[in-house]
């Protein structure tokens, strides 16, 4: 967890980031995407990622970029795979919170010029994710899972 060592998550309402947002506050946390209510309408109304990537002018240059190969020594097909289930399928709707994640990654970027508010979201995150500590988790692990006491070294 990098909150333990300070980092500020951005990030979507899933896995280990609710529990993380829980412990450090909405506050100190960069939240982006689709809730779970939202995700379910997007997927009945018939999700198409293509209508995203047609109507976001950047998201479309980004796409078009990695199809054309600028990023892969000019060889277009090399992510070809990746972009055709992008652009086709899209499972956990990355093309639906794109432009969202560009709008709190602006935010992010607020916040870091601002270097109290950015220290104070810092410390707290460390302050307050102790929970995660691989002590606590061992311990929890053993009494739960494993079944064993500690044992005192000699």
């Amino acid at each position: 967890k990098f909150a333990l060592n300070g980092a500020l998550t951005i990030g979507t309402l899933d896995g280990a980031n609710v529990e993380i947002r829980d412990l450090v506050g909405p506050e100190n946390f960069f939240l982006f995407g689709l809730n779970t209510d939202e995700v379910f309408a997007v997927k009945g109304r018939g999700y198409r990622p293509w209508d995203f990537y047609a109507a976001n002018p950047a998201l479309k240059r980004a796409v078009d970029a990695v199809n054309a190969g600028v990023f892969s020594r000019g060889d277009s097909s090399l992510f070809r795979p990746l972009m055709d289930s992008l652009l086709h399928h899209d499972e956990y709707m990355v093309f639906a919170d794109y432009q969202p994640y560009i709008d709190c990654q602006d935010e992010v970027d607020r916040v870091y010029r601002d270097v109290e508010r950015w220290t104070r979201m810092s410390i707290l995150n460390t302050a307050r994710t102790g929970f995660f500590s691989s002590d606590r988790t061992i311990r929890e692990y053993a009494d739960d899972i494993w079944n064993i006491k500690p044992v005192k070294p000699e």
